[in-house]
């Protein structure tokens, strides 16, 4: 069916973790609704607007180090995990 496509593992782990990840967070804010704070972005935000301006950053981090450096990709997937985290928590 989807032959067409080239799936490879780590593209099919990255969609199945952000279909996990949504799953998860509206099953949290069915029991828990999300209240708006101000964190460090200097904007009012509840969990899901951190959550996405986190996953947008980890991939503008991602991004950026594919033009810039030709170091190893796992030091950018822990950097751009380490951003996500900060503004999930601290955002």
């Amino acid at each position: 069916m989807l032959d067409w496509m080239v799936w490879t593992a780590p593209t099919a782990s990255v969609f199945i973790g952000l279909g996990v990840l949504l799953t998860a967070m509206a099953v949290w804010g069915r029991l828990s609704p999300p209240v708006a704070r101000r964190g460090f972005l200097r904007i009012e935000t509840d969990r899901g607007d951190r959550l996405y301006i986190g996953l947008i950053t980890a991939a503008v981090v991602l991004a950026g180090w594919l033009a810039v450096t030709d170091l190893s990709m796992w030091l950018a997937v822990a950097c751009a995990l380490l951003a996500a985290a900060a503004i999930g928590r601290w955002g």
